[in-house]
Parts: C-alpha cells; sequence; structure tokens
C-alpha cells in the first residue's frame, strides 16, 4: 500500500504547474476535511476525529465526532455529527445550543454557518463569536441560502449555493451581519470554496479539480478568471494560509503546496 501511495504522489508531483511545488503533507489516514487560518491547521478524518497539527504530527482533539472543523480570527469551531455547533475554548470543545449547522466557517471576522435541511445561512457577529463561552449563539440570518460558505478578512465572503454556483459578497460587516448584497461569480460549479486570510480565493469543481480566482482587488471583490491548478487525483477538499495550500484528496491523502 505505501508502494502505491508513494507512486501515485509521484505522479502528482510531476502533474502540477510549475508555478506550485506540491509534497505529501504530514500523514493523517483517510483525511476527509482540512481547514487552515491564523498559522493554524485543523482537520477531520473519515471516522469523524478532529485533529489539529503540531509540527509535523497530528493530535487528536477529542473522541467526539465532527463532520467539520474550522479555524480562523473567530477561533476554532466545530459541527458534529447531529449538527450542533462547538467552540473550542481551553482544550475543550463546548457545545452551544440554538440553530443547528452542517457547516462553519471561522476564517472572517466573524463566525459563519451553513443550516441542515433548508441551507439557510447565518452569522454570528464577531462580539458574540469572540466572547462566547457557552450557552446559545445568537444567529444572524443572511439574504442568501448557500450549501457552503467561507469568509476572509479582506475581500468579503464567498459562497456555493445548492446549484454549485458560486458568490460573493464585498462586506459581511462584523458589527451587525448585514452584507453590502451578492455578486454571481459566472463560469466554474464549485463544490466548496475557501478565502484565505490574504484575500487568495480557492475553488473545488465538481469534477474534483482545483481552481483559484485571480483578479481580487479591492474595486473588483469578484475577480476577473479562475485558472485550474494541475493535480493528478481528485480533490475533495482545500484551505489556505499563510501562502500553503492544503489539499486533501478523494483517496484521504493530505498535500502542501507552496507557491
Amino acid at each position: 500500500m505505501r508502494a502505491v501511495t508513494a507512486f501515485l504522489l509521484g505522479l502528482c508531483f510531476l502533474a502540477v504547474s510549475h508555478a506550485w511545488t506540491c509534497n505529501q503533507g504530514p500523514v493523517l489516514r483517510n483525511a476527509y476535511q482540512i481547514d487552515a487560518g491564523q498559522g493554524e491547521v485543523v482537520a477531520r478524518d473519515s471516522s469523524y476525529y478532529p485533529y489539529f497539527l503540531m509540527g509535523s504530527s497530528w493530535y487528536r482533539m477529542t473522541t467526539t465526532r465532527f463532520k467539520h472543523v474550522s479555524v480562523g480570527r473567530a477561533g476554532l469551531w466545530a459541527t458534529n455529527t447531529a449538527n450542533r455547533v462547538y467552540k473550542y475554548v481551553g482544550g475543550t470543545f463546548l457545545p452551544s445550543t440554538g440553530l443547528t449547522m452542517y457547516q462553519v466557517d471561522a476564517g472572517g471576522d466573524q463566525l459563519v454557518g451553513v443550516a441542515t435541511s433548508s441551507y439557510r445561512s447565518s452569522c454570528v457577529r464577531s462580539s458574540y463569536a469572540s466572547l462566547y463561552y457557552r450557552g446559545s449563539l445568537s444567529w444572524n440570518y443572511l439574504t442568501h441560502s448557500m450549501r457552503y460558505y467561507s469568509c476572509g478578512p479582506l475581500y468579503g465572503c464567498w459562497g456555493v449555493d445548492t446549484s454549485y454556483r458560486v458568490w460573493v459578497t464585498k462586506n459581511l460587516y462584523p458589527t451587525n451581519c448585514g452584507n453590502s448584497g451578492w455578486t454571481l461569480v459566472s463560469g466554474i460549479t464549485m463544490t466548496m470554496i475557501e478565502v484565505g486570510t490574504d484575500g487568495s480565493v480557492f475553488g473545488v469543481a465538481r469534477n474534483g479539480r482545483v481552481y483559484q480566482r485571480n483578479g481580487i482587488s479591492n474595486s473588483r471583490r469578484q475577480g476577473t478568471s479562475w485558472t485550474q491548478i494541475p493535480m493528478c487525483m481528485n480533490v475533495r477538499h482545500l484551505s489556505y494560509d499563510l501562502r500553503q495550500l492544503w489539499v486533501v484528496t478523494t483517496s484521504g491523502l493530505v498535500l502542501k503546496c507552496t507557491h
């Protein structure tokens, strides 16, 4: 099995564009989802256990099973297999009461989540998210229903709707969760999208291919075009922080790519 894995990785490294250098990341068996922010990296495996990266090793954080974990300016948050929202405080995941979510994002100046059955999206104001310790979270509904959300501190939030179309909002105000309106980003449909701290945007298309958005600026938050980053294996999930692109393939491998 190790020989097969090494062979596949070798092919991938040869296939990646010359602009990117990818290597096998710290080994997490059967990785499924990953998130990076504020210099920290978290992930979960196919058995729903969450892990925190310390140096070159993954450490399981709890025996509670989570379907999604996220780390960033709003702290470290997760949703469990029953869609209950948790915050990591003082070495412990503390559950909240209130709305249930299947995906949360902590990368912006607020906490954003996606509801379970209706895909109705919600936001927790920065003052609540940063000070939350225990009890009920006060969610504010957003105007667009999304299946996946990601926010950054520079160029707003990006989302994927129920038809896999990509949207961007110029601002999602941390004080009241109001937004400046949503713009449809035409072109490739995505299963998920991630915004880096520096404003970089990456997405995974429905065919498992990886794309980066070009031309994002203060005056043009939606950017101008998509560029594919070639990978020889299909990708399930990714995240970007501090010029490092973290990739999880559909076969459960973690790749660490630099530009």
